[in-house]
């Protein structure tokens, strides 16, 4: 069995891990404390996890195709993004980017706020009072939300399909392979692939629970 799907697929999926959770924990963050226009963001956010991930891939294709000012600046400076591991990357962050981003909002709206204002009254910046008070309380949701946008960029399909294509060695991922072993009649190697991402899967599922515990407590 080839394990190059399998490869390519954490390094997306920890990469789009990364780039999620920059990207997500101030967005969030922000979210957690706006007054008005949070049903705005909302849906931009989440829209990604709504929309079927083909469509998902359409829209980064648009966005990310050589015909678009933004593809073509990229390519231009040497940076492919269609039918390249950049896709790979960019697909999973998108697509795993609502998971983060409801969960950590979700926590920073839980802390309790008196405990911020306290912080404001001794003197603290708002920065001190993000790093020193709010990220360790809301930090086992963090977590959890980066986890479970780990084991989506993991299993993502649709996207990935459209936008870095199903390139032997280079592009496709566990997802992919499973269905190019389907459709060549391969059916042992599918049942390995499966196996292997059930396997993560469980493993994630501990993850969120263990966190979520810690959350509650």
């Amino acid at each position: 069995m080839d394990m190059t799907p399998l490869i390519l697929s954490l390094k997306a999926a920890a990469v789009a891990t990364v780039l999620v959770i920059l990207t997500g924990i101030p967005v969030s963050y922000l979210a957690a404390r706006m007054k008005r226009g949070k049903s705005i963001v909302d849906v931009i956010c989440t829209l990604p996890m709504v929309l079927p991930p083909t469509v998902v891939g359409f829209f980064l294709l648009l966005l990310f195709g050589k015909n678009s000012m933004l593809g073509a600046w990229l390519m231009a400076h040497g940076i492919p993004v269609v039918f390249s591991q950049t896709g790979m990357v960019i697909a999973s962050a998108v697509v795993s980017f609502p998971l983060l981003y409801r969960t950590a909002r979700g926590a920073f709206e839980q802390v309790n706020p008196d405990v911020l204002s306290a912080g404001r009254t001794l003197g603290m910046s708002e920065w001190n009072i993000f790093w020193k008070v709010q990220m360790p309380i809301a930090w086992p949701g963090v977590i959890s939300g980066a986890v479970l946008a780990f084991a989506r960029g993991l299993g993502e399909f649709g996207a990935t399909a459209m936008i870095a294509g199903n390139i032997r060695g280079k592009t496709r991922t566990l997802p992919l392979a499973v269905y190019s072993a389907v459709a060549s009649g391969k059916m042992d190697d599918a049942g390995q692939y499966v196996v292997i991402l059930v396997g993560i899967s469980f493993i994630v599922v501990v993850c969120m629970n263990y966190f979520s515990m810690e959350r509650k407590g």
